[in-house]
């Protein structure tokens, strides 16, 4: 895709890359290189930096502290973001939370939670999956009773992605049962992490990693002030918060560096080796996941003209959450496929980020095989692929 940039977007810029170049530190861009998880203080400073440029609400309304960017501005912002290979941003706050409450909670919500949200001041963390309730979500079971001036709140929540780390969780529970449809009587609801009654027990993952979690709720109270919007209005609040979490799943600009990268590495020959760009067949794969991503890019800048315009994201982002993960799979499988045989050993203390600068056979493809199999998860968080298939044939076809 070409986008012609105007002068003042071309000034933009070069002050977004310069910031790239000469601020992001030199510890977080050396982790970021080694392919290393940050650690959580890590993680805050480098989004407190944005925060002092003013670059953290990228998509926030200006009144609430947003950057005010264009479209245009917010795809160069990501092209660069990702060209540094600097680290995502946490998204459960700023992108996921801090949107439903700049726009269903009240005044003294929106003066509480906003600004540390936007300073990354307090870690969030997301209460929607439960054990049996995950694509089915309306199936959920975690209860929220009123009693006087609190919810008393019981129940689990699975697959807490980083929920060790969490201030505060933002969770749907179901209020009301006396409801003819099972999207009705459920509740959007702020959880200190720190109420009696709360606890968090770690998922192990395959690869050893501590990424995720189950959360119970025993008897859990939460002030009603911490119920945001109106009370069973859970659902709506839940499918717009929903709506930003799979635009931002994309990560088109993400595949895009991670492309060239593997263009990179698979034109290299190692000890005499014909390089795999020779290899007509996994090229014709390659290039086919190319013109994907490139289709891609379309849909993502039209979500972000219908966020600028202060829109919610809509059907669009079902289509780029199915289309954005397949395609980051596709290219797990390049790498992979790539690798070959180097792929099979895993010595944390010696692997390298599948998109190193190496050539394939160095020995240093070993993450590869691991960031397959961990991202077999991404058609499915934020609504499995199935389920977003089954809301562009009611939104967009009418079936």
């Amino acid at each position: 895709m070409h986008v012609t940039f105007s002068p003042e977007e071309l000034e933009f810029q070069k002050e977004i890359r310069a910031f790239f170049r000469d601020e992001f530190p030199n510890d977080i861009r050396e982790m970021q290189a080694k392919g290393m998880e940050l650690k959580p203080a890590d993680q805050v400073r480098w989004q407190q930096l944005l925060h002092e440029k003013g670059w953290a609400g990228i998509n926030w309304p200006v009144e609430y502290g947003g950057t005010g960017w264009t479209p245009v501005q917010k795809y160069i912002f990501a092209t660069e973001e990702a060209n540094a290979n600097a680290p995502f941003i946490i998204p459960f706050g700023l992108s996921m939370v801090g949107p439903v409450i700049y726009t269903f909670g009240n005044e003294e919500q929106k003066q509480r939670f906003l600004p540390d949200i936007l300073a990354s001041n307090v870690w969030w963390c997301q209460g929607y999956s439960e054990p049996g309730s995950g694509s089915d979500l309306a199936s959920l079971r975690t209860r929220a009773d009123l009693d006087g001036d609190h919810f008393v709140v019981n129940g689990t929540k699975t697959w807490t992605t980083l929920g060790q780390h969490a201030d505060w969780i933002f969770c749907l529970a179901r209020t009301n049962t006396d409801v003819a449809r099972r999207q009705e009587g459920i509740s959007f609801i702020l959880v200190d992490m720190k109420s009696s009654g709360v606890s968090v027990k770690p998922i192990i993952l395959l690869d050893g990693t501590h990424e995720v979690n189950e959360i119970h709720f025993d008897n859990v109270e939460v002030p009603v002030e911490n119920l945001v919007g109106e009370e069973g209005k859970g659902w709506t609040y839940g499918k717009v918060l929903l709506q930003h979490e799979r635009a931002n799943i994309a990560a088109v600009a993400r595949s895009r560096y991670r492309m060239r990268r593997l263009r990179k590495q698979v034109s290299s020959s190692v000890r005499g080796a014909t390089p795999m760009i020779e290899d007509k067949n996994y090229m014709r794969k390659l290039a086919a996941v190319e013109v994907e991503l490139k289709a891609l890019e379309y849909t993502e800048l039209r979500t972000l003209a219908a966020v600028a315009s202060g829109k919610a994201p809509g059907p669009e982002s079902s289509i780029l959450k199915i289309k954005g993960t397949e395609i980051q799979q596709a290219i797990d499988m390049l790498y992979l496929q790539a690798a070959g045989y180097y792929a099979l050993p895993y010595v944390p203390d010696q692997y390298a980020p599948d998109f190193s600068d190496d050539p394939i056979g160095q020995g240093k493809e070993t993450q590869a095989a691991l960031r397959y199999f961990n991202f077999r998860k991404a058609s499915i968080y934020g609504g499995s692929n199935e389920i977003q298939k089954n809301i562009i044939a009611k939104h967009v076809l009418g079936l």
